[in-house]
């Protein structure tokens, strides 16, 4: 038998509370997905770091240039596996078998990405990002080279870098407030 875990270690606003236009975000969340993700629910403790937070979130996530969605998820499962991130490995896992439409890739990337089916360019891509999250002091101008020849331009490698610094803030974050995956993560696209 579990027994329930608090959302976070802080006050968690009811997502009617928040302000409008967070609330409208937050709801609009639930409708199309049937929940309220708990990371926009803890972060709403601090309404202000939740709409920059969420606006960082979404430049960065959202977009087509240069990588895929897919491979945006696969840098944040990768990294945030390696930070000991379950929120983030559970929710963005889910969110990369759908943008994968793959069931089963999620956990090949969070266990060992050179052992999924993966593109030379995408292992070359999760080779740095593992890099700068886990040995930044290590990154050379040499990793840069690899990343070009690999076929990477000026604003992907930005992004990259982006992704691996934004949801090591993330990471941390969740830790720190003991935030738990919502149970609906765990079913999706299987």
């Amino acid at each position: 038998m579990t027994t329930a875990k608090p959302l976070s270690r802080f006050a968690v606003p009811d997502a009617l509370s928040l302000p409008e236009d967070l609330r409208t975000r937050v709801l609009g969340l639930q409708e199309k997905m049937g929940f309220v993700p708990n990371v926009f629910l803890a972060m709403g403790h601090r309404p202000q770091q939740l709409r920059a937070f969420m606006m960082f979130h979404d430049d960065l996530m959202e977009s087509n240039e240069g990588l895929t969605q897919a491979e945006r998820e696969m840098i944040v499962v990768a990294t945030s596996n390696a930070n000991n991130c379950l929120y983030c490995v559970v929710s963005h896992g889910a969110v990369l078998r759908i943008r994968a439409k793959d069931a089963t890739i999620s956990e090949k990337v969070a266990v060992n990405y050179r052992d999924a089916d993966l593109s030379e360019r995408q292992v070359a891509m999760l080779d740095y990002a593992m890099k700068l999250s886990q040995t930044p002091g290590q990154v050379t101008a040499e990793d840069f080279a690899t990343l070009r020849a690999a076929g990477f331009d000026e604003a992907t490698l930005w992004d990259i870098g982006a992704i691996v610094a934004f949801f090591a803030m993330s990471n941390r974050f969740a830790t720190h407030t003991a935030m738990w995956p919502n149970p609906e993560f765990y079913g999706m696209a299987r």
